[in-house]
């Protein structure tokens, strides 16, 4: 087994420039996990972390640039209090348990969303986190936290919709690029490779505006199961495409 496993991580690295510069993950299927094994969801979460663990420790080997993760949605607010409290406590203890790790592998930690959301003691440790590693030059750790697209866009307006009224901005140069410029995403290239675990077929809100382009990848596995063979077979698959942004291939097919 660790045999095929080195196999096929040879044949991704063999197309190093193939490999996606940015990975976005919607980590589902934590609390099914959970269920399968009569546990409660909660127990999901403690096990998805070390799928996390292991993703970020790929991707870094591998020379991924940016690794965007689905942390917490602006939806995940609705859930039952307790497993709020306990998702934010387990952030806030995976943040300071990692944070050796994270500067070990020259890691550097950010995070996208309405953070000022979020409560004060687990911002506080997020902070702090982002400080540390700033100064890293390996993988970009992006945590989508307090995180919805349409949120996103919104803000986006709003805050350009200022800048016009304060008459910073002339509204007939808003373009593409300027719109990018007020996302949360403003300094991150847009993913190349979206992955979805659990068999969902949405993507839940999540990058609406960055993914106009980007290549998906379907996995029925639950995330606490999601290693290094799934994310090396989603790399392959993805090299095995042909990115054509709405343009033609030479032969002139669609």
């Amino acid at each position: 087994m660790e045999v095929l496993l080195d196999q096929l991580k040879a044949r991704v690295t063999a197309q190093a420039d193939r490999i996606p510069g940015h990975i976005a993950i919607i980590m589902d299927g934590n609390g099914r996990w959970a269920a399968q094994r009569n546990q409660p969801r909660t127990f999901g979460h403690e096990a998805g972390v070390k799928a996390v663990k292991e993703v970020v420790k790929a991707c870094g080997e591998l020379g991924v640039k940016y690794l965007t993760l689905y942390t917490f949605s602006v939806e995940n607010w609705k859930r039952p209090a307790d497993e709020v409290t306990a998702l934010m406590s387990l952030l806030a203890r995976t943040t300071v348990n990692e944070l050796d790790d994270l500067m070990k592998n020259d890691v550097k930690l950010i995070t996208t969303g309405r953070i000022s959301g979020l409560p004060l003691a687990r911002r506080t440790v997020l902070k702090e986190a982002v400080r540390r590693t700033s100064n890293n030059k390996g993988l970009v750790l992006n945590l989508a936290l307090n995180y919805g697209g349409r949120t996103e866009i919104l803000d986006a307006v709003k805050a350009i919709a200022n800048a016009v009224k304060a008459g910073m901005i002339d509204p007939l140069t808003i373009d593409e690029e300027l719109f990018s410029s007020f996302l949360y995403t403003a300094n991150i290239p847009d993913p190349d490779l979206l992955i979805r675990t659990s068999g969902e077929m949405r993507i839940s809100n999540f990058l609406l505006w960055q993914t106009s382009y980007t290549e998906l990848y379907i996995i029925d596995t639950l995330w606490p199961d999601f290693g290094r063979r799934e994310l090396y077979e989603a790399i392959a698959d993805f090299q095995k495409r042909e990115r054509r942004f709405g343009k033609v291939t030479p032969q002139g097919n669609p």
